[in-house]
């Protein structure tokens, strides 16, 4: 296997590969070490890159390898992964997408990240983010922007936007990210992968708090339902003291990829109100989703969505409310962040209790929604990817604008707290990629998963690679 083939190759199987010793994971730290040496200067995917931190855990696993029998071996050990630059690791720059934090070193993991490394992951570095992790490209000041791997003047996405360039162009195998209004999701569809929002209390934010009122949390980025499937499982679990948890699920996420699903119930819209109709590109993919499950035995409808006209203001005002909390000057921010800091600074305590009960309110209405549904379609965003630096001259008010008619199908499942996958389909004659946006109950990732397996394996998408990233 060559070491493009090797960068391309899945986490689960790369996983295998080293029980199986047939590679290292130290073979796999310098495939990947030489691709972002060499490709991440014009991606922008990596902030920080753990070069020595990562061949030193690469050597002693491989050391490991060799008197260890597979079976007593963590589930990923030896794999290579990327965490998002909003999640501390020890001993490496969190920045938060901060240009003056830039130089502060965490003193201890993020619980996802305790995770991570219990699954025996090595951690290659810290994936870019927008400004603290606030909008949908990850444009951050100070930092270089990261760019599309299908197309570089394409932005991929934010704010997980450098995890979902660097799985896309090989430059990791699977990515840590999170998603509080699409962070997960919308970078997924941007570069054409599979994204995973769980739940409401799947994954634990120990041992800090949630700022979000609990529209964030965090997910998993990876080339094939199965990969993201088995991330999921290795960072769910409830935490003691956490103010959100479920039960731990009957099977593993990743065993669900391999069941197919009963035959559900799905309803299908391609438009959201208030924005109205997606793109010819997003509607043409959920339309040809929804005639696909049709043929796979599902029971299908179109059915008009819930009006989420009312969830903009409130969702904006508890979001937007994290600059305020974390205390950085306005002056350091950029341009939206600081409008965004400035509307929280006089937003009283009662109107933002206000908006949380209304995006509580509406929860319900979106949660009721699903009272005859197993499982929703939607686009993900309402038109591919935007070109890097399109709405940077732009008023903050009108690049708000821009954005909710962007993102308007991923925020309502962050404000009701239910599962929802990213799942690619095609490309535009751009060649950009497009795909699907699946919502399940809440709780309920399982069926998704397995429905998206099932699509996954009618209409493969894996063995697409960007042209960018296959440069020898």
């Amino acid at each position: 296997m060559n070491s493009i083939d090797l960068a391309f190759t899945t986490a689960t199987e790369q996983a295998r590969l080293i029980r199986c010793k047939e590679i290292s994971p130290l073979d796999l730290i310098e495939v990947y070490l030489e691709r972002i040496q060499r490709l991440n200067l014009s991606l922008g995917s990596y902030v920080v890159v753990a070069a020595d931190l990562a061949i030193a855990d690469a050597k002693t696993k491989t050391e490991l390898l060799v008197h260890t029998p597979a079976e007593e071996l963590p589930a990923f050990f030896g794999v290579p992964i990327s965490v998002k630059d909003l999640n501390p690791v020890i001993d490496l720059p969190c920045a938060y997408g901060v240009k003056i934090l830039k130089n502060r070193i965490a003193t201890e993991d993020d619980g996802v990240v305790t995770k991570l490394k219990q699954a025996g992951f090595v951690i290659l570095g810290k994936t870019a983010t927008s400004e603290m992790g606030m909008l949908p490209y990850t444009e951050a000041r100070g930092f270089a922007p990261a760019r599309n791997p299908w197309s570089l003047e394409h932005t991929p996405g934010g704010s997980s936007g450098g995890a979902a360039a660097a799985v896309a162009a090989g430059l990791c195998a699977i990515a840590q990210a999170s998603d509080g209004g699409g962070s997960v999701r919308g970078p997924a569809f941007c570069c054409g992968l599979v994204g995973i929002k769980p739940s409401r209390g799947r994954i634990s934010y120990a041992p800090v708090g949630e700022r979000l009122n609990g529209l964030a949390t965090n997910g998993s980025i990876g080339r094939t339902v199965a990969d993201a499937a088995a991330l999921l499982d290795v960072m769910a679990g409830y935490v003691s003291g956490d103010p959100y948890w479920l039960p731990n699920p009957e099977r593993s996420f990743f065993e669900a990829t391999q069941t197919s699903p009963k035959r559900l119930r799905i309803a299908y819209c391609t438009a959201i109100l208030p924005v109205g109709e997606a793109d010819e590109n997003c509607r043409q993919a959920i339309l040809s989703t929804a005639t696909l499950l049709e043929k796979l035995g599902h029971f299908v409808e179109a059915k008009d969505f819930v009006d989420v006209s009312e969830l903009i203001e409130p969702f904006t005002t508890v979001f937007q409310a994290v600059l305020n909390e974390v205390g950085i000057p306005e002056l350091f921010l950029g341009k939206m962040s600081r409008w965004f800091a400035w509307r929280a600074r006089f937003c009283s305590s009662g109107k933002y209790l206000r908006a949380v009960a209304r995006l509580q309110a509406i929860a319900r209405q979106i949660v009721e929604f699903f009272d005859t549904v197993d499982v929703l379609i939607v686009p993900t965003y309402m038109h591919p990817a935007i070109r890097v630096g399109e709405w940077a001259k732009d008023r903050p008010e009108k690049t708000l604008k821009n954005i909710v008619n962007w993102i308007a199908p991923c925020p309502p499942f962050n404000a009701s707290g239910q599962p929802a996958i990213a799942l690619p389909t095609g490309f535009t004659t751009e060649g950009l990629p497009v795909g699907v946006q699946l919502v399940g109950r809440p709780a309920e990732e399982a069926t998704l998963i397995a429905l998206a397996a099932q699509i996954e394996a009618a209409q493969p998408w894996s063995h697409h690679r960007p042209a960018f990233a296959v440069q020898e």
